[in-house]
């Protein structure tokens, strides 16, 4: 490893939550979001370099192999970086038209938000399975307060469900990595590498899977909880919809991304000590397939738009865990549908957010004609929604079309009609809902607000990506999901 790859991951490491202590510190709104933006900006940079090091190169390491970086946890911060280089952009904007925060509520989301990018960020780069656990830890106890921002009954009811639940599931998750490290005593005798995922990788048809088959269940259970899986999904509707609009974005698009990232790790240990059974690969389906029948039992029935967004949020990551439990061209149809999901759902996001803002409300019932009150954000909610139900030609499409394939060549039918009648539910009432609100004549109430180039570049940009990985994927692109689904399992 060279010296600047090292200094650029702790740089990476670093600044966010160098930038939290110092938003604490700024006496002025503007001056604070400008730091937000500018760190943002400068850490998605150096994560850049260092993925481009990692995909052309081979692995980083440092800090005693501590912190990591393969090919799997550089495209995840990647996409960590995509959506908090939006989210932050969207922030200053959103809250510009908001009820306006103090500058006590300015610096301390700033500090928040900033902290919460450190925190993911550490879960992305850690080797060592703990501290890959404080980062999913820190992560609930820093995004929590960005829930109850704006203070309501409704918003610390959704911090205090989301605080208690997800606490639960991530010590749920702390057993599990002691029964990791109980199962590889044997495998490696020196107690510092016991801990270690590249050491646990290299001797996995070494440890003892009894206990490690207990483990998983655990670890399943409990990172399941902070994903979202059904049925350990409760907190998620209630946290997403009372959270202001850029922190849903940043708990849809990536924060539960991060905390399934955590349970890729497991697999190729799991699957290698039990010799390759599937074990694991058939309870990641089992509660894949349950999230998405119980999202699609919900969604019928929203009429708020960011819950059935949330509800989404359910589906998708229900779909990316059916995804790798398929293996195989699954894995690489997880990792393309990882990216399709956030950027797709950071957009709705965008969209529900300052449409909600301009209604007054976020009930689908009283936000008719947004196409004709807000043509920007009303085009850009009704083709997210059209996106994530699958509709020709965007990316999600071509992505679930791939989990059907995974499904269809490794003879799991009835996975795969599960998976068809789910999504068909989801298609149904998410239409309908998509339709009911782009048309018809807007309430006179209705506060229209003039976009703006950034406006128009927070939905434009989205939505040409999906359109354009619906159409066409890059060759650059497709190694990168290759060989961050190689890490997993092997990909045809």
């Amino acid at each position: 490893m060279t010296v600047d790859a090292g200094v650029l991951l702790y740089f990476v490491l670093l600044v966010p939550f160098l930038g939290s202590g110092l938003c604490l510190l700024l006496p002025g709104i503007r001056s604070l979001f400008a730091t937000l933006v500018l760190g943002v900006l400068g850490t998605a940079g150096a994560s850049a370099v260092l993925g481009a090091a990692v995909f052309w190169g081979r692995p980083l390491h440092a800090a005693g192999a501590w912190f990591f970086l393969d090919a799997l946890s550089a495209y995840h911060l990647a996409v960590l970086q995509l959506v908090y280089l939006s989210s932050s952009v969207f922030a200053t904007r959103y809250f510009a038209r908001e009820a306006p925060l103090s500058r006590a509520g300015a610096r301390r989301f700033g500090a928040l938000w900033l902290g919460s990018l450190g925190a993911m960020t550490l879960v992305l780069v850690s080797n060592h399975l703990g501290l890959m656990w404080v980062g999913i830890e820190s992560t609930t106890l820093v995004t929590t307060f960005l829930i109850s921002l704006h203070r309501s009954k409704q918003s610390l009811e959704a911090t205090w469900k989301y605080l208690v639940i997800c606490s639960v599931g991530i010590a749920i998750a702390f057993m599990g990595i002691l029964l990791v490290g109980a199962s590889a005593t044997r495998a490696l005798p020196t107690p510092s590498d016991l801990m270690l995922w590249t050491r646990l990788r290299e001797s996995a048809a070494l440890l003892d899977p009894a206990p490690l088959k207990i483990a998983f269940l655990f670890l399943l259970v409990g990172y399941g909880t902070k994903v979202g899986l059904a049925p350990m999904h409760t907190w998620l509707p209630d946290a997403h919809s009372q959270a202001p609009a850029p922190v849903s974005a940043i708990f849809s698009g990536i924060m539960l991304n991060t905390a399934l990232y955590c349970l890729m790790r497991y697999i190729p240990v799991v699957e290698a000590a039990t010799g390759h059974q599937g074990f694991c690969l058939r309870l990641l389906s089992l509660f894949g397939l349950a999230s998405m029948v119980v999202a699609a039992a919900f969604i019928l029935f929203q009429h708020d738009v960011k819950r059935l967004l949330a509800y989404h949020s359910v589906e998708h990551l229900g779909i990316i865990t059916l995804a790798l439990g398929l293996g195989g061209l699954g894995t690489f149809a997880a990792m393309f549908h990882t990216l399709n999901h956030s950027v797709c759902k950071s957009l709705g996001f965008f969209c529900a957010g300052r449409l909600g803002q301009m209604y007054g409300t976020h009930d689908m019932r009283h936000m008719p004609g947004t196409l004709r009150h807000s043509p920007l954000w009303g085009t850009g909610l009704l083709l997210s929604l059209l996106a994530l139900i699958g509709v020709v030609p965007f990316a999600i499409f071509m992505s679930e079309l791939q989990i059907v394939k995974a499904a269809a060549d490794s003879h799991r039918i009835a996975a795969l009609v599960v998976f068809l009648l789910a999504a068909s539910v989801v298609f149904i009432g998410a239409f309908g809902h998509a339709t009911s609100i782009a048309w018809g004549n807007p309430p006179a109430a209705a506060r229209p607000q003039p976009a703006r180039l950034t406006d128009a570049l927070l939905v434009l940009v989205p939505l040409a990506l999906l359109l354009l990985l619906g159409l066409w994927m890059p060759p650059p692109l497709r190694d990168v999901f290759e060989q961050a689904a190689r890490v997993i399992g092997p990909v045809p």
